[in-house]
């Protein structure tokens, strides 16, 4: 996806809605070489998605806060678009997306994940395996307590903290960036401060631009809802999951306490162990894209499986 595909995607979707705006659960689509493009009206945005076909096990990426989907780019031009469904979409305020109908409702974990589960249901999705980078594990957490659809969980520089100040202390590094996260509008600097943090020293261009996009408002709500405990306790969620749910890292992760999630009690850890990825940072898949696909692949194979043991097991208490 090269960096001038946002600008190209507004221009076919104002194309689109000449027709008039879209109707809540509708879904407008076209077709790139190789990628199919959509946008899918939810409650509180219109929502745009690029998925790699309709064979294969459903995947969902999650992007991070003040980010886009574009940095999945990586995973959704390998190998594993031609035997998996990967879907990847802007969540609200972010990307090619709209801002937020409603910000105070749309901009908390459990906001996020409200429309999330909107655009499962618009795509008919029945099992999906969710990864989920920085803020998008989050949510994939918060889906993972509610949403009986999800059959696998991959998080990376996430980690699942108990609500509130002090599970977030617990849980991420006393690094002062981090209050970047949660700030209303940034400057120039503080903006490149941020993509160096995520993406290193020399991010590309177009993932500084997608956090000069994101609504400002976005990290001020995420922020306040955090601190305030908003959503699921996400560390009583893994503890009790029976859902397969990967752990990846960074080597070098600036946010997430590495030593807090390797002493989880985790009920069901894939490959039993938290994978580290030498070298890499924050966004390892980036960093790393062989490492991290060659992981990818196999957890989605073991999130297919589970969807299978999932679905006998629900038919066997229904006949039972």
């Amino acid at each position: 996806m090269g960096p001038n595909l946002r600008g190209v995607l507004n221009c076919v979707v104002n194309a689109a809605y000449t027709r008039g705006p879209l109707k809540l659960g509708q879904l407008v689509s076209w077709v790139e070489p190789e990628m199919l493009y959509s946008r899918i009206q939810t409650r509180q945005a219109s929502i745009a998605l690029v998925e790699t076909g309709k064979d294969g096990f459903p995947v969902l990426f999650l992007h991070g806060n003040s980010s886009s989907s574009d940095v999945f780019a990586r995973q959704l031009e390998s190998p594993l678009a031609e035997r998996h469904r990967l879907i990847a979409l802007d969540l609200p305020g972010h990307g090619a997306s709209d801002d937020a109908i409603e910000p105070k409702a749309a901009y908390t974990i459990p906001g996020f994940a409200n429309t999330v589960a909107e655009v499962l249901d618009a795509l008919a999705i029945d099992h999906v395996a969710v990864v989920g980078w920085s803020l998008g594990g989050h949510i994939g957490i918060e889906l993972l307590e509610r949403e009986p659809r999800i059959a696998g969980l991959m998080i990376m520089g996430t980690p699942p903290v108990s609500r509130g100040i002090l599970g977030m202390l617990r849980g991420f590094q006393p690094q002062f960036d981090l209050t970047l996260t949660t700030k209303g509008r940034l400057t120039p600097r503080e903006m490149d401060r941020l993509a160096r943090l995520c993406f290193g020293e020399s991010p590309p261009q177009r993932f500084r631009d997608a956090i000069a996009r994101a609504d400002w408002r976005m990290r001020k709500i995420l922020g306040y809802g955090l601190m305030m405990g908003a959503g699921a306790d996400q560390k009583k969620v893994v503890e009790h999951s029976p859902v397969p749910l990967a752990v990846v890292n960074g080597e070098r992760e600036p946010f997430a306490r590495l030593d807090y999630l390797t002493g989880l009690d985790y009920a069901n850890l894939w490959d039993g162990q938290c994978h580290l990825i030498n070298a890499a940072g924050h966004a390892a898949f980036l960093d790393a894209p062989g490492e991290f696909n060659a992981l990818l692949g196999r957890f989605i194979e073991d999130a297919a499986a589970f969807a299978v043991l999932s679905q006998t097991s629900d038919l066997g208490r229904r006949h039972g």
